[in-house]
């Protein structure tokens, strides 16, 4: 049976003969292409400086390290996102909490982030550091987030792994204009790929440097950066634990081809959504909402399905859409209902509006390759679904 799944990754044959360049060159990793893909996108997206690791996870916990989170300190994030926003604070030996979502955007809420603030205040519990993600590609409040940052002194990471090519306020995700660190990923079905990798952007300086140095075992060749003249040319120094987290030369060739068409990737990402939208504007579903001063990249398009107007549940519906060949998914499940979180004791109460979305969100098939005869077949296996009358 044919099938049309969630994403897919667009690989050209201008993409193939970079990967090939570099393979028959003389350095594979740790060459110049990994700097040029790290140019281009600081470039890109207005930033000082970039940092290419293996994966977006890598990034956020070198970020969560170079900002100095350690044992027992308090890290908030969104619990609608993958398991990676929260376990990088956990590596650090950090303690994680989670801030309910926006009903709209389905981002971490500012509202009532600032809400948490004003109660963790009171008893002398605030956040060092607050992740807010920008799911599906649409930016999270920054600027309200920001504001709360100076008020009660917590450190910002952007997590930016769906939101490359996205604007805020018609400026480019990844300028860290309202964060002190940014995270992007080229895992095969964002916006752009690596295949896997990640990468920071940051206008910090020191920040640079303690993220450059983390990515590869905390060794640094620079003599400015020792703690004593080196012996000779061949000298380095390990000066605090790293870890192995570099992006190949061949990863990045892939990654500087990909972006020469991150433009048109998102254009037709929004050009699918209009086709979805145009399809289900008369059903009884909401369709993503989306906030007219910014621009997102439209990672994913998650539609809710409010069940109690159908005669076949939330998990009856995705079940029909898997069984028809539609690879639907579902982003995400709160972090907090995940075994490994549910033991520290969090109250699906907490979490209201989280909650509701987890019950009725379905993501649909959203990627550049998808044609408009597949997002009809999609559109029609959502409203004829075998073996049910019509839903809507």
């Amino acid at each position: 049976m044919a099938y049309i799944p969630y994403g897919r990754q667009d690989i050209s044959d201008e993409d193939i003969q970079a990967v090939v360049e570099v393979l028959k060159s003389d350095f594979l990793t740790q060459g110049p292409v990994v700097p040029k893909f790290e140019s281009l996108v600081a470039e890109i997206c207005g930033a000082k400086y970039a940092t290419a690791v293996n994966s977006a996870t890598s990034a956020l916990h070198i970020a969560c390290l170079a900002l100095g989170i350690g044992k027992d300190d308090l890290v908030w994030t969104s619990p609608n996102s993958f398991v990676a926003s929260a376990n990088c604070a956990v590596y650090c030996g950090a303690k994680i909490d989670f801030v309910d979502i926006d009903p709209r955007t389905y981002n971490l809420s500012a509202e009532k982030l600032e809400e948490k603030l004003i109660n963790a205040k009171k008893i002398g519990k605030l956040p060092k550091l607050v992740i807010p993600v920008h799911f599906s590609g649409q930016p999270c409040d920054m600027e309200k987030i920001f504001s709360l940052s100076q008020e009660y002194g917590f450190k910002i990471i952007e997590d930016a792994s769906h939101a490359i090519g996205a604007k805020y306020k018609n400026e480019p995700v990844g300028n860290c204009k309202y964060s002190d660190i940014t995270v992007f990923s080229f895992h095969p079905v964002k916006i752009i790929t690596t295949g896997e990798g990640g990468m920071t952007l940051t206008n910090d300086k020191e920040l640079q440097i303690k993220l450059y140095r983390l990515r590869s075992h905390g060794i640094v060749r620079d003599s400015r950066e020792m703690t004593h003249p080196p012996d000779g040319p061949w000298y380095y120094q390990q000066i605090e634990l790293g870890y192995n987290y570099r992006l190949t030369d061949i990863q990045a060739a892939l990654g500087l081809s990909q972006l020469n068409r991150l433009d048109q990737f998102i254009k037709r990402r929004h050009e699918i959504a209009n086709i979805y939208r145009n399809l289900l504007i008369d059903k009884s579903i909401v369709l993503p909402y989306q906030n007219p001063e910014n621009y997102s990249s439209f990672h994913l398009f998650v539609i809710r399905i409010k069940t109690k107007e159908f005669k076949i549940s939330h998990k009856q519906a995705f079940e029909q859409l898997r069984n028809s060949g539609i690879l639907v998914n579902l982003h995400y499940i709160p972090i907090y209902r995940q075994p490994f979180y549910s033991k520290f004791g969090f109250k699906l109460s907490d979490f209201p509006e989280t909650e509701a979305y987890y019950s009725e969100a379905i993501s649909l098939p959203m990627y550049p390759g998808l044609t408009e005869t597949e997002v009809k077949e999609v559109v029609h296996r959502l409203t004829n679904p075998i073996g049910y009358q019509t839903l809507f």
